[in-house]
Protein backbone atom coordinates (compact mmCIF):
# COMPACT_ATOMS: atom_id res chain seq x y z
CA UNK A 1 0.00 0.00 0.00
CA UNK A 2 1.41 3.31 -1.09
CA UNK A 3 1.75 6.17 1.33
CA UNK A 4 -1.12 7.87 -0.47
CA UNK A 5 -3.51 5.22 0.03
CA UNK A 6 -2.76 4.78 3.81
CA UNK A 7 -3.07 8.77 4.62
CA UNK A 8 -6.23 8.59 2.50
CA UNK A 9 -7.66 5.94 5.46
CA UNK A 10 -6.39 7.54 8.06
CA UNK A 11 -7.96 10.75 7.22
CA UNK A 12 -11.68 8.75 6.30
CA UNK A 13 -10.76 7.61 9.83
CA UNK A 14 -10.08 10.82 11.60
CA UNK A 15 -13.48 11.92 9.40
CA UNK A 16 -15.72 9.51 11.08
CA UNK A 17 -14.33 9.89 14.39
CA UNK A 18 -15.14 13.98 14.32
CA UNK A 19 -18.25 12.63 13.84
CA UNK A 20 -18.85 11.11 17.04
CA UNK A 21 -18.18 14.11 18.51
CA UNK A 22 -21.45 15.41 20.58
CA UNK A 23 -22.18 18.83 22.31
CA UNK A 24 -22.63 18.68 25.85
CA UNK A 25 -23.11 22.66 26.14
CA UNK A 26 -25.52 24.91 27.39
CA UNK A 27 -26.78 24.93 23.95
CA UNK A 28 -26.75 21.28 22.59
CA UNK A 29 -29.90 19.34 22.48
CA UNK A 30 -30.36 15.82 21.73
CA UNK A 31 -33.54 14.75 19.43
CA UNK A 32 -35.43 13.28 22.46
CA UNK A 33 -35.01 16.86 24.06
CA UNK A 34 -36.79 18.81 21.97
CA UNK A 35 -40.40 19.95 22.62
CA UNK A 36 -39.97 18.44 26.45
CA UNK A 37 -40.76 19.82 29.71
CA UNK A 38 -38.08 21.72 31.73
CA UNK A 39 -38.03 22.85 34.97
CA UNK A 40 -36.42 25.82 35.46
CA UNK A 41 -34.51 27.46 38.27
CA UNK A 42 -32.96 30.86 38.19
CA UNK A 43 -30.02 31.67 40.85
CA UNK A 44 -25.97 33.53 40.84
CA UNK A 45 -23.27 32.22 39.64
CA UNK A 46 -20.99 31.45 42.73
CA UNK A 47 -17.81 29.77 41.24
CA UNK A 48 -16.73 29.38 37.36
CA UNK A 49 -13.76 26.15 37.03
CA UNK A 50 -11.63 25.07 33.45
CA UNK A 51 -12.35 21.16 33.47
CA UNK A 52 -11.69 18.95 30.88
CA UNK A 53 -14.47 16.44 29.51
CA UNK A 54 -13.14 13.19 27.95
CA UNK A 55 -14.12 12.00 24.82
CA UNK A 56 -16.38 9.16 24.09
CA UNK A 57 -14.93 5.59 23.66
CA UNK A 58 -17.28 3.52 21.56
CA UNK A 59 -16.15 0.93 19.04
CA UNK A 60 -16.50 2.69 15.75
CA UNK A 61 -12.46 4.38 16.95
CA UNK A 62 -11.28 1.00 17.25
CA UNK A 63 -13.04 -0.79 14.40
CA UNK A 64 -11.94 2.24 12.12
CA UNK A 65 -8.33 1.85 13.48
CA UNK A 66 -7.88 -1.31 13.22
CA UNK A 67 -9.36 -1.93 9.70
CA UNK A 68 -6.76 0.82 8.51
CA UNK A 69 -3.94 -0.83 10.65
CA UNK A 70 -5.11 -4.12 9.48
CA UNK A 71 -4.71 -3.32 5.95
CA UNK A 72 -1.29 -1.31 6.73
CA UNK A 73 -0.05 -4.20 8.26
CA UNK A 74 -0.88 -6.57 5.13
CA UNK A 75 1.52 -4.95 3.20
CA UNK A 76 4.39 -6.44 5.13
CA UNK A 77 5.94 -9.34 3.87
CA UNK A 78 4.78 -12.39 1.76
CA UNK A 79 2.24 -15.56 2.71
CA UNK A 80 2.51 -15.60 6.57
CA UNK A 81 4.18 -12.24 6.94
CA UNK A 82 1.66 -10.44 5.19
CA UNK A 83 -0.87 -12.60 7.33
CA UNK A 84 1.14 -11.64 10.99
CA UNK A 85 1.84 -8.18 10.32
CA UNK A 86 -2.41 -7.74 8.95
CA UNK A 87 -3.11 -9.08 12.64
CA UNK A 88 -0.58 -6.81 14.35
CA UNK A 89 -1.58 -3.59 12.26
CA UNK A 90 -5.40 -4.41 13.21
CA UNK A 91 -4.48 -4.74 16.95
CA UNK A 92 -2.38 -2.01 17.43
CA UNK A 93 -4.80 0.14 14.93
CA UNK A 94 -7.35 -0.81 17.37
CA UNK A 95 -5.46 0.94 20.39
CA UNK A 96 -4.37 4.03 18.12
CA UNK A 97 -8.06 4.54 17.14
CA UNK A 98 -9.60 4.03 20.55
CA UNK A 99 -6.92 6.83 21.79
CA UNK A 100 -7.75 9.10 18.27
CA UNK A 101 -11.26 8.64 18.72
CA UNK A 102 -11.09 9.92 22.75
CA UNK A 103 -8.78 12.37 21.51
CA UNK A 104 -10.85 13.84 18.66
CA UNK A 105 -14.01 13.85 20.86
CA UNK A 106 -12.49 15.08 24.28
CA UNK A 107 -13.64 18.58 25.06
CA UNK A 108 -13.05 22.17 27.32
CA UNK A 109 -15.87 22.19 29.81
CA UNK A 110 -16.78 24.44 32.55
CA UNK A 111 -18.18 23.18 36.19
CA UNK A 112 -20.23 25.96 37.19
CA UNK A 113 -21.42 26.57 40.79
CA UNK A 114 -25.11 28.33 41.55
CA UNK A 115 -26.73 29.65 44.32
CA UNK A 116 -30.65 29.09 43.39
CA UNK A 117 -32.66 31.44 44.74
CA UNK A 118 -33.99 29.12 47.04
CA UNK A 119 -31.24 28.50 48.61
CA UNK A 120 -29.44 25.76 47.76
CA UNK A 121 -25.78 25.29 45.69
CA UNK A 122 -25.55 23.24 42.61
CA UNK A 123 -22.70 22.56 40.53
CA UNK A 124 -23.09 21.80 36.86
CA UNK A 125 -20.41 20.58 34.30
CA UNK A 126 -20.73 21.52 30.84
CA UNK A 127 -19.14 22.38 27.54
CA UNK A 128 -17.34 25.39 27.25
CA UNK A 129 -19.80 27.36 24.82
CA UNK A 130 -20.71 29.87 26.55
CA UNK A 131 -19.04 31.34 29.45
CA UNK A 132 -20.15 32.95 32.89
CA UNK A 133 -18.55 34.48 35.88
CA UNK A 134 -19.57 34.98 39.44
CA UNK A 135 -21.83 37.25 40.04
CA UNK A 136 -23.58 36.57 36.82
CA UNK A 137 -27.88 35.53 37.11
CA UNK A 138 -28.58 32.63 35.34
CA UNK A 139 -31.17 29.99 34.41
CA UNK A 140 -30.72 26.27 35.93
CA UNK A 141 -32.61 24.07 33.19
CA UNK A 142 -33.10 20.53 34.73
CA UNK A 143 -35.04 17.46 32.72
CA UNK A 144 -34.10 13.80 34.18
CA UNK A 145 -30.34 13.59 34.51
CA UNK A 146 -29.64 16.61 32.48
CA UNK A 147 -29.21 19.89 33.45
CA UNK A 148 -27.49 22.69 31.88
CA UNK A 149 -26.80 26.54 32.80
CA UNK A 150 -27.38 29.22 30.58
CA UNK A 151 -28.42 33.03 30.71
Amino acid sequence: MNIFKFAALALLAALILGGCASGLGSNDYSRNQARSVQQVQTGVVVDVRNVNIEGTKTPIGAGAGAVVGGLAGSQLGRGNGSIAGAVLGAVAGGFAGSAVEEGVTRQKGLEITVRLDSGRTIAVTQGADEYFRPGDRVRVLSEGSTTRVTR
